[in-house]
């Protein structure tokens, strides 16, 4: 069975490109995971922060925003202290931040689905790529998403993390074309 190029990298990136990646998510408890995950990964490999997801899970009250954004300093310590998820203050701070704008998205626009698939008209863009080496860092999509986001008050949503989160959640179609989950 042929694959994206990059998912051979582990069993763990393989079924995480198999069941996962590119999947188009509505769920609005799956969206932010993703957002909260993907700012944690950044200047890291995504393998790192899928091999912590589950402690993330745990750590972050299954990544629940209502719960996250009350937060306060001794949450923090705590998870400073927790070996299990990368121990950055400004990720965790980041993380608190982003759960009390989520929310706010949420009320205004009823969903955090209807405001974020806004970015690709709903559908998602179906690239044609060969290889991975002509998948983009980021796109006009992304950099519009990312510029919305931190103009929100959102952290670590610049557009590369953002073109990374559209990909994990299926706004856009980066499998290779030989790669099997292409036409799926």
């Amino acid at each position: 069975m042929q694959r994206c190029a990059w998912a051979h990298h582990s069993q763990l990136m393989m079924e995480y490109h198999d069941k996962e990646w590119g999947i188009p998510v509505h769920d609005d408890g799956k969206l932010f995971e993703f957002l909260l995950l993907e700012g944690a990964q950044a200047g890291l490999s995504w393998e790192t922060v899928l091999k912590k997801r589950e402690n993330y899970r745990q750590a972050f009250g299954h990544f629940d925003p209502a719960e996250i954004s009350q937060y306060q300093e001794k949450d923090i310590m705590r998870l400073l202290g927790n070996a299990g998820i990368i121990r950055n203050r400004l990720k965790i701070e980041a993380a608190i931040v982003n759960a009390q704008r989520f929310l706010e998205i949420q009320k205004e626009f009823g969903s955090f689905d209807t405001y974020v698939w806004q970015f690709v008209g709903g559908t998602p863009i179906q690239h044609k790529f060969r290889s991975l080496s002509k998948v983009p860092a980021k796109t006009k999509e992304s950099d519009r998403m990312s510029y919305d986001l931190r103009r929100r008050g959102f952290k670590f949503v610049g557009s590369t993390i953002c073109y990374a989160f559209m990909q994990a959640v299926g706004m856009v179609n980066d499998h290779t074309i030989d790669c099997f989950r292409y036409s799926r």
